[in-house]
């Protein structure tokens, strides 16, 4: 909310603005952090332009993206390095961004520098731009006084994570270009081909044969009822987006996710790979293994894969070795499970497993480079199929009328 002030400031002088919080009260220590005493505080009424200012509500407001985030860590990265304030660098930042929801965060953090709070602290206040992951990381880099090691570290992580999700758009356009394509061919030919067969088999009274018939049911549905259709998808999707949003249910979803054909053992690729560099960057900085586990299942976009490493956390918090909880968990081949042993008897876990990310990232590139190739198959055999059950719904009937044309011939 928005509140309009009046007070004074150490010198005596009349301070009058505008401030935004989330009650009075906190506008009022806002203003007594500023060396504004409150002598009256107002809630400002939205006006109707504000009121339709579609962009400040949450479900449209811009979300900062990845290439901001890198853009962002590479310069404080720069900045800190190069010995200049923390402050300072955070405002200049903020100043010079081209992103307006960027600049509000980066403001809103320099706010909370200048109160005395920690910067891994005034990142939490915006948990839909920083990850747990990025804060543990700059949690690390203020506690060693390595800050610009923390934010070269995570250029390098959102980099790679950007990288492989462009990867990934690229595999899957030609694959999502042919089912977007089909889907409108049969809706063409389901709205106006059919129909028009259909009118011309009713004139002649011929039984029509069974496919035949399913196809005009379908046309017929389609034509009459698409809005059951339309309402039965959309209740469809919010059910199971409800369903997902449960711990059960996201934790199903995500194992099944990775047991899909082709995309399935990808995606299990991937996450472990980001899985593998991330502990080894928590344990390279110094976090202890067990921190470094939940901080690293918490950043895991799968839920399935991140309950394992709980449990890994919970074995080793009774006394066992990484790996025996990794064998443990039945993630990693045997191939990585001995890298792993190997790095805890040389006390290199961390550079084990950043060759263990490397191992993981050259099957999801040659995954990525096999995955148009794997699909394309599956897309052909359902064309085929498509294309026959239409062809022979569509001229089955016809051969039967020649054929008994013929036969009265």
């Amino acid at each position: 909310m928005e509140f309009s002030y009046r007070g004074k400031d150490n010198k005596g002088s009349q301070q009058q603005g505008a401030i935004e919080a989330n009650n009075a009260d906190v506008a009022a220590a806002e203003l007594m952090r500023r060396g504004i005493t409150p002598l009256q505080i107002i809630e400002k009424k939205a006006t109707t332009g504000e009121a339709l200012n579609l962009a400040a509500l949450p479900l449209f407001r811009r979300k900062i993206t990845l290439d901001e985030l890198l853009v962002f860590c590479r310069q404080m990265h720069a900045l800190t390095r190069a010995g200049i304030p923390l402050i300072r660098t955070m405002r200049g930042l903020a100043d010079t961004t081209r992103s307006a929801v960027m600049a509000e965060v980066l403001d809103d953090i320099t706010d909370r520098l200048e109160s005395g709070v920690t910067m891994a602290t005034a990142m939490q206040a915006h948990p839909k731009v920083f990850s747990e992951l990025f804060i543990a990381m700059i949690h690390v880099g203020e506690n060693t006084g390595r800050l610009d090691d923390a934010f070269l570290r995570l250029s390098s992580i959102l980099q790679l994570e950007r990288d492989t999700k462009r990867r990934v758009k690229q595999a899957l356009r030609y694959p999502t270009f042919v089912v977007v394509a089909l889907l409108g061919a049969l809706m063409l030919i389901n709205f106006l081909v059919i129909p028009k067969f259909s009118a011309v088999f009713n004139k002649l009274g011929a039984d029509l044969p069974f496919l035949t018939q399913v196809l005009v049911g379908t046309s017929n549905f389609l034509i009459n009822y698409w809005y059951v259709l339309l309402l039965a998808i959309a209740g469809t999707a919010v059910l199971v987006g409800k369903w997902k949003r449960t711990q059960a249910g996201e934790r199903t979803w995500d194992r099944y996710k990775l047991k899909m054909p082709v995309i399935g053992p990808l995606l299990e690729l991937i996450t472990l790979s980001r899985f593998s560099r991330n502990l080894a960057s928590m344990l390279a900085a110094g976090m202890p293994v067990t921190n470094a586990l939940t901080v690293t299942a918490d950043a895991t976009d799968n839920a399935w894969i991140a309950q394992h490493i709980h449990e890994m956390r919970s074995g080793i918090e009774r006394g066992d070795s990484l790996l025996r909880t990794a064998r443990a968990s039945g993630m990693f081949t045997p191939l990585i499970l001995q890298m792993i042993a190997v790095g805890e008897e040389t006390g290199a876990v961390d550079e084990m497993l950043v060759n263990v990310a490397d191992f993981y990232d050259e099957d999801v590139d040659y995954g990525l480079s096999k995955l148009s190739e794997s699909i394309e198959p599956i897309l052909i055999v359902g064309m085929g199929v498509l294309v026959l059950i239409l062809a022979l719904g569509v001229f089955l009937p016809i051969w039967d009328l020649g054929s008994a044309a013929m036969g009265r011939n």
